[in-house]
């Protein structure tokens, strides 16, 4: 999913058999680039895929709390126990959702879509896995 609308649109799909007002709990799985990979013609200074995220997290975080989210836990990996021994993972976040329609609602406005850039430029490879929230 390279663009913003294709994502909303498969993110709408995915999260359809859930109810509206379950919340989620994203899991976020996320491999920095070595260096941001931002698209030509924009006016953005060179820095690592890990500064790019922290762009993208100054503004999503805005967000995430305006639909009334949070994050609630930050990690950054260590080793991969359970797996390919040369997959890796940078960070993960936990970022619950009081809703699958909050979630919607923020991806879906055009102003946290013009974060988005951010995100893009920094990361190799990542994972979006919805979990249903602890009551």
């Amino acid at each position: 999913m390279n663009t913003v609308p294709a994502f909303l649109e498969h993110a709408r799909a995915s999260l359809a058999g859930i109810a509206d007002d379950q919340p989620l709990v994203m899991l976020n799985l996320l491999r920095y680039r070595p260096v941001a990979d931002y698209p030509p013609g924009g006016d953005f200074a060179s820095c690592s895929g890990r500064e790019a995220y922290d762009r993208y997290g100054r503004r999503a975080i805005r967000f995430v709390a305006g639909v009334g989210g949070a994050v609630i836990w930050r990690g950054e990996g260590q080793a991969s126990l359970i797996g390919p021994l040369t997959e890796r993972w940078d960070e993960l976040l936990l970022v619950r959702y009081p809703s699958k329609q909050a979630f919607l609602a923020m991806v879906g406005d055009p102003d946290y879509q013009a974060a988005v850039v951010h995100r893009t430029a920094a990361l190799e490879d990542s994972r979006l896995l919805a979990f249903r929230a602890p009551d």
